[in-house]
Parts: C-alpha cells; sequence; structure tokens
C-alpha cells in the first residue's frame, strides 16, 4: 500500500567535470529538453574514485526538469515501504486505546484489592463469632443469624463479582470462596438447632448448673441451699440479693444501629401469665420512638415471625414500660405521660406529670432523653423523674394506671444523671451505676413501703456498654433489659425472708 507522502528532492546536477561524482548520472545528455524529462531507475548508493555505483535499491517514477541557469531539477515519489507514516499513526492511535483500557481495568483491580480487603475483615469476624457459637453451647443459640446470613450473602455477591471480571491468577478469590460456602454451611446448621428449641435446653443446663453450685455451696459451708423463688407476683421475700448472668435473646429486629430502646413482656394482674413480649426500638438518634412490635411467645420473637408492627408519632427516650395491655410514653417534647391501648395503637390518656423535668435536663447517666422513665412491678404502675425542686435527684411516683393520675410521691437523696438505670420490685426503687463496659452494679434501693434508703453491692453482667432500659416482669421475676440493641434478660433472686422493721 502507498503512504502517499511525497518527497521533494532538489538534486544539482552540475555539467562538467564534477558530473563524474554521480556515477551513472553522467550519462545524462547535457541538453535535455525542458518539456519533458524521461524516467529513469537511480540508486540511492554513490560510488567512490572509481566511478561504478553499488546499487542497494532503486528510485521510480523519476520526473525532472532543467532551469534557464542548466540546473536539473526533479521529483522523487518514495515507495511505501521506505517510511510508512500511515501505518506508524494507526499504531500510536492503538496504543493509546490500549493504554486508556489499561487505565480502567487497572483502577477496577484497584477497587477489588480494596473490596477483598474489607470483606477479608468481616470474613475473619464472622469466623470468630461462628467460632464462638459452635464452641459455645450456652449463648449461640441466642445470636443473630438473620444478621450473619445477610452479610454473609454480601459477601457472596462480591466473590461472584470478582470472578467475572478479575483477570490473572484468582487463587486468593478462589479462597475467599470457599471459606464463605463454609461458613454459610455452618451457620444454617447452628440456626436449625436453635429452631429445635435449643433455647429451652439452655435454660434448663443454667438451671442444672446453678442448683449444683448451690448445693457444692450448702456441702461446703454447712447450710442449706437457696430456696426456691418466691410465688409468681408475690412480695413474700426479703428484697433483692443477687441477679443471674445475662441471657442474650436476640438483637433487635431493627438491626446493630438501633442502640436505644425498650423491650420487656405486659404485665397483667388478671393474666399473669399470658403476657406479650414487646419491644420498642428508637430511631438512630436516641430520641424518637415511632416503631414498636408485638409477639405472643418468646419463640416468635427469637424466630421473627408473627410479629404486629405498629406505628405511633409521640413517643421519646427508652422509659417506655407495658401493663395491662397499654404502653406507657413520654410524650415528645413535652412532659406529658401517654397511654397508649395496644389493642387499637390509639392514644387513650394523656396527662401532664406535674414539675417533672424534661428534654434531657435530668436524664440518665450515658443515656439521653430519659428524663421520665416508667416501671411496673407487683404494685401496679410508677414513673421515676426529677424536678429543679429537688435538685435533680430522683422523684418516685405511684400512678393510676387508668387515668394516669399521681397517686403519691416519694423524694430520694440520689442524683439521677449519676445513675444508668433504674426498675421496681414491690415497691422498691433500685438504681444501676457503670462499673466497666461490661460490668453494672445494682448499688442504691429506696423502698416506697417504708421510706428507707440505703447501698447495695450487686453485681450485673453486661454484653455491650450502655443499659438503655430495665423492666421488671412481677410474674417471671426477671429482668428485661435493652443493651446496646441487644435484648437481655436476667433471672432475679430473692433474698429468703421477709426483711423485719428496726
Amino acid at each position: 500500500m502507498r503512504l502517499g507522502l511525497p518527497f521533494l528532492l532538489a538534486l544539482p546536477f552540475l555539467l562538467g567535470p564534477a558530473a563524474g561524482d554521480w556515477g551513472d548520472l553522467e550519462t545524462l545528455s547535457p541538453d535535455p529538453s525542458p518539456s519533458s524529462f524521461p524516467s529513469y531507475d537511480f540508486s540511492p548508493g554513490f560510488s567512490s574514485g572509481s566511478g561504478s555505483s553499488s546499487v542497494s535499491q532503486s528510485f521510480s517514477n523519476f520526473t525532472g526538469s532543467k532551469d534557464d541557469r542548466g540546473t536539473c531539477q526533479c521529483s522523487i515519489t518514495l515507495p511505501d515501504t521506505t517510511f510508512p507514516v500511515e501505518r506508524v499513526e494507526r499504531l500510536e492511535y492503538t496504543a493509546h486505546i490500549l493504554s486508556e483500557k489499561f487505565k480502567i481495568e487497572l483502577s477496577k483491580v484497584k477497587e477489588y484489592v480494596h473490596l477483598i480487603s474489607v470483606y477479608e475483615k468481616k470474613l475473619v469476624n464472622l469466623t470468630v463469632r461462628v467460632e464462638i457459637m459452635e464452641k459455645d453451647t450456652i449463648q449461640y443459640s441466642e445470636l443473630d443469624f438473620e444478621l450473619i446470613k445477610i452479610e454473609v450473602k454480601e459477601m457472596q455477591k462480591l466473590i461472584i463479582r470478582l470472578k467475572e471480571s478479575f483477570v490473572g491468577s484468582s487463587e486468593i478469590v478462589d479462597q475467599l470462596e470457599v471459606e464463605i460456602r463454609n461458613l454459610t454451611l455452618v451457620v444454617e446448621k447452628l440456626e436449625t438447632l436453635d429452631k429445635n428449641n435449643v433455647l429451652s435446653i439452655r435454660r434448663e443446663i443454667v438451671a442444672l448448673k446453678n442448683r449444683l453450685k448451690e448445693c457444692e455451696a450448702s456441702k461446703s459451708e454447712m447450710v442449706p441451699a437457696t430456696p426456691p423463688p418466691p410465688a409468681p407476683g408475690s412480695c413474700s421475700h426479703g428484697g433483692v440479693v443477687n441477679v443471674s448472668r445475662p441471657a442474650v435473646v436476640q438483637l433487635n429486629w431493627q438491626g446493630f444501629s438501633y442502640k436505644y430502646g425498650a423491650w420487656g413482656r405486659d404485665y397483667s394482674p388478671q393474666h399473669p401469665g399470658t403476657g406479650l413480649y414487646w419491644v420498642a426500638p428508637l430511631n438512630t438518634n436516641g430520641r424518637y420512638l415511632e416503631y414498636y412490635r408485638l409477639y405472643n411467645t418468646l419463640d416468635d420473637l427469637l424466630l421473627y415471625k408473627h410479629a404486629q408492627q405498629y406505628q405511633i408519632v409521640y413517643g421519646q427516650g427508652s422509659g417506655t414500660a407495658v401493663y395491662n395491655n397499654n404502653m406507657y410514653v413520654n410524650w415528645y417534647n413535652t412532659r406529658n405521660i401517654a397511654k397508649v391501648s395496644l389493642s387499637t395503637n390509639k392514644v387513650a390518656v394523656t396527662e401532664t406529670l406535674p414539675n417533672a423535668a424534661y428534654n434531657n435536663r435530668f436524664s440518665y447517666a450515658n443515656v439521653a432523653w430519659q428524663d421520665i422513665d416508667f416501671a411496673v412491678d407487683e404494685n401496679g404502675l410508677w414513673v421515676i423523674y426529677s424536678t429543679e425542686a429537688n435538685t435533680g435527684n430522683m422523684v418516685i411516683s405511684k400512678l393510676n394506671d387508668t387515668s394516669l393520675v399521681v397517686l403519691n410521691t416519694w423524694y430520694t437523696k440520689q442524683y439521677k444523671p449519676s445513675v444508668s438505670n433504674t426498675f421496681m420490685v414491690c415497691g422498691v426503687l433500685y438504681a444501676t451505676r457503670t462499673l466497666s463496659t461490661r460490668t453494672e452494679e445494682i448499688f442504691y434501693y429506696y423502698d416506697t413501703n417504708t421510706g428507707k434508703e440505703g447501698r447495695l453491692e450487686i453485681t450485673m453482667h453486661k454484653m455491650q456498654e450502655n443499659v438503655h432500659s430495665i423492666n421488671y416482669h412481677p410474674f417471671d421475676h426477671k429482668l428485661y433489659v435493652y443493651n446496646d440493641g441487644y435484648l437481655l434478660n436476667y433471672d432475679v433472686i430473692f433474698k429468703r425472708e421477709p426483711q423485719q422493721d428496726v
């Protein structure tokens, strides 16, 4: 193919003695016609003094003329094999396109390398969690299988994307795919075990271990073992002396981001053993209560099934409690309290809580927007709050659960913002404080029956750092604790004999 690149070569042909320097050119006639100049084949090689030329390649299509001064001028069109300019230009263009494509693919590789690094960390985290679930026969049935499965599915999608677009050695990708597949099988196996009622077996194991410890302590100390708990709903005991280690029931249905909220079990004096379970996580701002769910049984809550979800637009803070099929909340941005019927999800009664501080004036330590905290015990409905007149110290009021009218009020000497949370048992207020990221302490009590207050040292272990609410259930003698999004419960242990007045 001819590139069509002309080169004008002006060759001065000087006639005379110097013409011998051009070898074969001296055979030209000294007087050529200006109008027509024949075509010749020329060699680019030149002769030495002998006058002979060495031919390496011939020129063709030579035309020329002679000017007035006797100088010959010629024009030569070189063949395309001499210098393929168009091919070079095409090569440069192709190289540029390949360079751009390479940059794009390189950026993809960098992105995938970053994603692999991120998901490798997630995989390590999940592997550790699953190993704990496999090894610990007490705890694994209570973890949130659904959220783990979602994370595994996300990694599976990434692996598929990587395999489709990854160029080169895929050994790391293949290894990750195998590990994720194995992790999925393990989680499914553990989930199957959980559905087979492992939770009830775990409780039986815990009960047997506690009984064994009590027997060993009784044998070594020569004292009787701890007596059975009082009858459900009964106050025939001497107060709270201890709590069990926490049982992790579930992560709230909204997920890890919903760290604030409350949960518990409805208590009705008429039907004490048939109360439904409720979970009320706050929005991620830790203030607004918008959605809550009801479950007829604990198994439904564990398996995320048969849930009834409702929306309200006026709840504030984690101080929620449920009593006799009604939910009690602090009305948003006010000192008002509200009673919401769980049957209709409508507000039945609202009432102003006299002189109560609100909107974070005297909330609990590490827990915002809980200036007003409801509580339920064997005696009915209570509310714990503070007032300016009581200089931020806790105030306890007994409420009429139907009208929300205050029936009686007690003023304590314990500063509310120094307390992490509270609950009521048989008319006695118990307050907690934070000792560490994994330990709380029930350190204070106020008995509304006698007006006495004092100090306690009862350790409460926890899963996460902050306790956002504690609700006591009189029938099953349990504390329902919302711990940074996790739903925990504790068995309450009572003193054998009622306390005697001094």
